[in-house]
């Protein structure tokens, strides 16, 4: 059995990009099944035994391997290859890949995930792509996925809302306010206030107004919404990207084993 490294800003994070991907690996593979996949590959963290690991919790895990596993990093230069100043998160990636490489002198990782928030950084993505660029062709084989997010998870949740008819009268009231369709437009929500009157154009209050707060409704819009509609709405928002990233990546290690 191999192993899929996640690293995610929040646990929330991880169920999502880790169920996309599962449906989307069903949808590319027709043998596969959620009891097929669990006796081919884990979703892991940086430390064994974990489900994920967080961007915030890098700089520790890093040390600790140094100390419980006798990893010693190379010396980090700052730069790409290419003698580029690495943009945004470029150098944490980087880190992350050099210990990954380390982990896999004693375990089968195939493939690590960066799921990451823009924020409206878009040099965000540019530092995730930096670092994929340094590790693309080096051994042993490493897939890397990047899960970009514009300008939050959250609107990739809205992508996938579909309203009942009961919440069809909330949606309503949000679009008569915001001139648009958040599930459509989501990455139009840009604020990050909770205070009038930006709220309303903050992902995360729209994702709490349309779910009541209610994660189980919430997990509906990445689970059952079809892959397709996904694709349609997620253009803007990184999710369509991402999708795509799965289907490039993952799908051929599955179908390699």
């Amino acid at each position: 059995m191999f192993e899929f490294i996640v690293i995610v800003e929040s646990g929330a994070d991880a169920r999502t990009a880790t169920k996309l991907a599962e449906r989307i690996l069903m949808e590319q593979i027709d043998w596969l099944e959620p009891e097929i996949i669990k006796h081919i590959f884990n979703w892991s963290g940086l430390q064994a035994g974990t489900e994920h690991s967080c961007w915030s919790d890098v700089t520790k895990i890093i040390d600790d391997a140094k100390d419980q596993l006798r990893y010693k990093p190379p010396r980090f230069l700052g730069h790409d290859s290419k003698n580029l100043s690495l943009k945004a998160d470029g150098a944490a990636s980087i880190k992350v890949l050099n210990l990954v490489r380390f982990l896999q002198r004693t375990r089968q990782i195939k493939a690590i995930i960066f799921i990451r928030d823009l924020d409206n950084q878009p040099e965000r993505r540019e530092g995730l792509e930096q670092a994929r660029s340094e590790h693309i062709n080096r051994q042993p084989q490493l897939k890397i996925v990047i899960g970009a997010a514009n300008p939050k998870r959250e609107a990739w949740v809205l992508n996938g809302f579909i309203p009942s008819n009961q919440e069809e009268r909330i949606l309503e009231q949000i679009k008569a306010r915001l001139n648009f369709d958040p599930c459509i437009e989501s990455h139009r929500l840009r604020s990050i206030s909770h205070q009038e009157p930006d709220r309303i154009r903050n992902p995360k209050v729209v994702v709490e107004q349309l779910t009541g707060k209610d994660m189980e409704r919430e997990q509906k819009c990445w689970e059952d919404t079809s892959l397709n509609l996904l694709r349609e709405r997620g253009v803007h928002t990184g999710l369509t990207a991402y999708i795509q990233e799965i289907e490039q990546h993952l799908t051929q290690i599955i179908l390699s084993e």
